[in-house]
């Protein structure tokens, strides 16, 4: 690999994958984790995964129903060669070479492989905060992946949405206060819409949401209880633990107990 960026390689899923990462800047965190457990394939299915890091969400949804997805077509997009990089790597030493393909791009203008209004579904997990909202953090693979840069928020969505079919599903991970942000851009293009949080700990507001919407669907939007992440105790809570060491799914159609 180029560049001088030192690289770790951490156990997820309870150890089923292990995936390299840079030891500082952006890492994996467990919203990648709940956000690839949210995802539900039907075979022969296609997924996009627009700015792709390091590939984690990619590897977690694949250890967790590989098996039963070996007719599907995965791609990713990522601009930075070092995360890029990784990504390809992360797949390799996993043993899904075979049924992901990751490409060099900016998410505006996507390479040619990727072609718009052609896949079954899109997930992503967008910068999360404002450009100029914010100290920006000093390692550039941290930056740009947590922080709006020439692509904002409203932008993000609309890029998404245009990868999809018609009806195809976006779903993504963001902060819970900048939730509005990204009801306002699926107003008019996307519907269906679902919104499950992901609760800090009981009698606290929820830090994440995630959101699942229908390109050109219909249907209203639906606020779920969602999942209670942490005891007062500062524990995983046993449902959150199922997820992260044990490979459950997330069914966002199921509401999980937040007390």
């Amino acid at each position: 690999m180029g560049g001088s960026m030192g690289v770790s390689l951490d156990e997820f899923l309870g150890g089923t994958i292990r995936l390299y990462q840079p030891e500082e800047g952006y890492r994996i965190a467990t919203d990648t984790v709940f956000l690839a457990a949210s995802l539900n394939l039907a075979p022969q299915e296609s997924l996009l995964d627009m700015g792709a890091g390091t590939g984690g969400i990619l590897s977690c949804l694949l250890a967790r129903r590989g098996a039963d997805l070996q007719s599907n077509v995965f791609h990713g997009i990522e601009l930075q060669e070092e995360l890029l990089d990784l990504a390809r790597r992360n797949a390799l030493a996993n043993g899904f070479g075979e049924q992901i393909r990751y490409f060099k791009g900016d998410i505006a203008h996507p390479p040619v492989e990727c072609e718009p209004n052609t896949y079954d579904q899109v997930v992503s997990n967008p910068p999360y905060l404002k450009k100029n909202g914010a100290t920006a953090s000093p390692f550039e693979t941290k930056a740009m992946a947590h922080m709006d840069s020439h692509i904002p928020l409203d932008e993000w969505v609309r890029l998404c949405l245009r990868m999809l079919k018609p009806l195809g599903r976006l779903t993504l991970v963001h902060r819970a206060d900048r939730m509005d942000d990204i009801i306002a851009a699926l107003h008019g293009k996307a519907g269906d819409v679902v919104i499950y949080p992901l609760w800090s700990a009981e009698d606290r507001e929820a830090r994440r949401v995630i959101i699942q919407a229908r390109k050109g669907g219909k249907g209203i939007l639906t606020l779920k209880p969602g999942l209670r992440v942490h005891t007062s105790e500062g524990c995983f809570t046993p449902e959150a633990e199922m997820i992260l060491r044990q490979s459950a799914a997330i069914d966002l159609d199921r509401n999980y107990d937040t007390k």
